[in-house]
């Protein structure tokens, strides 16, 4: 699960693992979460706000392959 904050222009800041699994699984998340393009800003009474998101992000590994 990875936690961030979407402030008044729609840029993510403050991507943090609030639940990991390790195995550099954990890094490419954040990667992930700090690539992406702008949001729509959060609007509360008219005004732009900055807005606290928590996202689960799912892992799908390769298999491996048995040897012969």
């Amino acid at each position: 699960i990875v936690e961030f904050v979407i402030d008044t222009n729609g840029v993510v800041t403050h991507p943090t693992i609030k639940q990991g699994i390790g195995v550099g699984c954990d890094d490419e998340a954040l990667r992930v979460i700090s690539a992406m393009p702008a949001w729509t800003p959060g609007m509360q009474g008219g005004k732009k706000v900055p807005v606290r998101m928590k996202v689960p992000m799912y892992f799908q590994l390769p298999k491996e392959e048995k040897a012969d």
